[in-house]
């Protein structure tokens, strides 16, 4: 596919989503009528208002800015007998992305595939069935301006019996891309022989060095809050035991986070130097993925102890370490086994907007194909074009 029709293509999508803001809102108001019962955090993803629909404007448009990704040379090399040898950047195919809640994948995430030129088929949550259904006619009729195929983008509207079916039996989706918790990232690898991207789950960890600005680690804390719902938000602080003035230093770090509405949870050691702290008492907190406005709370003897916790519970997301001293955070970010290690700065930034890579399809933890926000760079293959004069191998 030519880059202009690609870049004209999210040119009229973003158009379209500007032009349908009130029929793409009333549709997810039906939607979250539907889903009244539902959790806070699923809630927040579900919510799809102006400022969601801004956000996916601004990610196509950010988009068709980018180099295309395809057709890209990695490699080249000529033989002694004169054979040209390129090893170039192709699509993937057909990519199939299963996703939970967020309408707002079913413009950014398929962008995202678009642009590096693969088919799209897109299958998200019944909760958000209604709101789905309007953004794909528009990607359809964005497609239909710029005389592409309506295949391009396509919805699955299938049950979960039906799913397990399709993506059992079918060989049409080149690679899976399941974005959501670890029981649905499970249901696919476990019902297909399809190449699958997981998207895995958050769970992200921040320790507090000795040697560090207390109010930089609170400042930092409180954002990686800042959202509920969303897989860059931190959940665990792990504090070295010997930070100066321990006891006053953690009453301040609660207070501000009580104050920012935030729930304190932490394990004895914690709880018998600040009362405020909800105590909660086996380990299973560590590896809990808690989606709500909750931290947790733990003291630890040095940065090794920090690492071993970090790579034995979170879900190799992304990890911050606070600390003014850079050996010790160079240790932190090689020895962390995430996909994104921060140094005094917030773990809510591993996006791919953020990255520069525009909209991401799936923050990945795994290390094959990709780690981390996966853009359209990274929604390739590759293959090797051999030229020659008739040579023939002797």
């Amino acid at each position: 596919m030519r880059t202009k029709k690609k870049n004209d293509t999210l040119g009229v999508l973003a158009r379209l989503l500007r032009d349908n803001k009130e029929n793409i809102m009333n549709a997810n108001r039906r939607d979250i009528l539907s889903c009244r019962s539902a959790g806070a955090s699923m809630l927040d993803r579900l919510k799809t208002d102006e400022s969601k629909i801004s956000g996916m404007i601004a990610s196509l448009k950010l988009l068709k800015k980018m180099p295309d990704p395809e057709n890209r040379t990695i490699y080249s090399y000529k033989h002694r007998n004169g054979l040209k040898i390129e090893n170039r950047t192709v699509p993937f195919g057909t990519i199939l992305i299963i996703y939970e809640s967020r309408p707002d994948v079913t413009i950014e995430a398929a962008a995202t595939a678009f642009k590096a030129g693969n088919k799209v088929i897109l299958r998200g949550g019944t909760e958000s069935r209604k709101t789905n259904i309007v953004l794909t006619k528009l990607w359809r009729r964005a497609l239909a301006a710029c005389g592409l195929s309506a295949d391009y983008v396509s919805y699955l509207d299938l049950d979960r019996k039906k799913i397990k079916e399709f993506i059992k039996n079918s060989r049409e989706p080149d690679l899976i891309i399941p974005r959501g918790g670890k029981g649905l990232i499970d249901f696919v690898k476990k019902n297909t022989d399809i190449p699958v991207i997981a998207s895995g789950r958050g769970n992200n960890f921040l320790y507090l060095d000795k040697k560090s600005d207390l109010a930089m680690a609170a400042k930092i804390i409180i954002n990686g809050k800042s959202r509920i719902s969303v897989c860059n938000a931190l959940d665990k602080v792990l504090i070295n035991r010997d930070l100066p003035d321990l006891k006053n230093s953690l009453f301040k770090l609660t207070e501000a986070l009580l104050s920012a509405g935030i729930a304190v949870y932490g394990d004895r050691p914690v709880c018998r130097l600040d009362k405020k702290i909800k105590e909660i008492r086996d380990d299973s907190a560590f590896a809990e993925e808690f989606l709500s406005a909750k931290i947790f709370i733990s003291l630890v003897k040095d940065i090794d102890t920090a690492i071993d916790l970090i790579n034995e519970y979170s879900g190799g997301h992304s990890a911050a370490i606070i600390t003014a001293d850079a050996k010790k955070a160079l240790k932190f970010q090689n020895e962390v086994d995430c996909a994104a290690v921060y140094h005094n700065a917030s773990t809510r930034f591993t996006d791919g907007g953020e990255f520069g890579s525009g909209a991401e399809i799936a923050i990945s933890t795994q290390k094959l194909h990709f780690r981390g926000p996966i853009g359209p760079n990274e929604l390739v293959t590759n293959k090797w074009f051999i030229n020659g004069r008739g040579q023939i191998r002797k």
